[in-house]
């Protein structure tokens, strides 16, 4: 059972929730606080969580999990609705990095992912889950508005959630196919940490340092060849984008020029 798998289980299950996506991150400015034990202020891991609620009407929570050295346990520590996270900043919008930000009402978060792919599949997640909750909550005011005609005027449109500095290939309706490169490249980085991480360990089989080698040559030509098709892919979604804004230039060209001589009836 992976992380994931492990906190959706033991924290959001039981609430009645189901876990979306989970990003490992830590603060790229730490927080000072004098009155910890040394010992104690960075002895965790943490988490930043999206979950769905099971009931009707249904919510988008954020919540920050922690989990404290030697312990299997998951702990959390704050949580918002989505209506409190007024903006995502994904930081850079030319290329992947695991930096990200989150703005809500009362505090700001500066995080750095565990790997940018991890980031990637995270903001690609939390998009598709705002847009399904946002078009939700719109459909509710409108069936609200045709039976209370009244109280019309006075319903405001929810403050949606702003994603700024994304890549456009993370929040366009053609992102599956990116969401699954993503994947894998995150499942292969976990790989290679785990290497990584043998090798730095005693070697109990002879051999075993050259299969560990050639596990992470595999790995990384894994990586090249997703990283070559991902932007592959995004070139191709660009022209495709290009192509569409150049046909419906001409079309209003052509429009416009039909309606100027005169064979449009006004």
């Amino acid at each position: 059972m992976n992380i994931e798998s492990e906190i959706n289980k033991e924290l959001f299950v039981p609430q009645n929730e189901r876990l979306l996506v989970a990003l490992e991150v830590q603060r790229r400015q730490k927080k000072r606080r004098s009155f910890l034990p040394t010992s104690s202020r960075e002895d965790y891991t943490t988490f930043i969580c999206v979950s769905v609620t099971n009931t009707t009407p249904q919510q988008l929570l954020i919540t920050k999990v922690k989990q404290f050295a030697g312990s299997p346990l998951f702990t959390r520590r704050s949580q918002w609705t989505v209506e409190q996270l007024k903006q995502v900043n994904g930081i850079n919008p030319n290329k992947d990095t695991p930096e990200l930000d989150l703005v809500f009402d009362n505090t700001v978060d500066q995080w750095v992912a565990s790997s940018s792919p991890e980031k990637c599949i995270f903001i690609q997640v939390l998009y598709r889950a705002c847009q399904t909750h946002w078009e939700g909550k719109a459909g509710s005011l409108v069936n609200l508005g045709k039976s209370l005609q009244a109280r019309r005027k006075s319903m405001a449109p929810p403050r949606q959630t702003e994603f700024i500095n994304c890549q456009s290939k993370l929040t366009r309706d053609a992102s599956s196919m990116n969401l699954v490169i993503y994947r894998c490249k995150a499942f292969l980085g976990r790989v290679k940490k785990l290497m990584v991480a043998r090798q730095k360990g005693p070697l109990r089989q002879t051999g075993s340092r050259g299969a560990q080698r050639t596990v992470g040559n595999v790995v990384q030509r894994m990586t090249v060849a997703l990283g070559e098709r991902g932007g592959r892919l995004t070139r191709a979604e660009d022209r495709t984008v290009r192509l569409m804004h150049k046909a419906q230039q001409i079309a209003d060209t052509a429009h416009k020029q039909v309606k100027h001589n005169g064979w449009i009836m006004q």
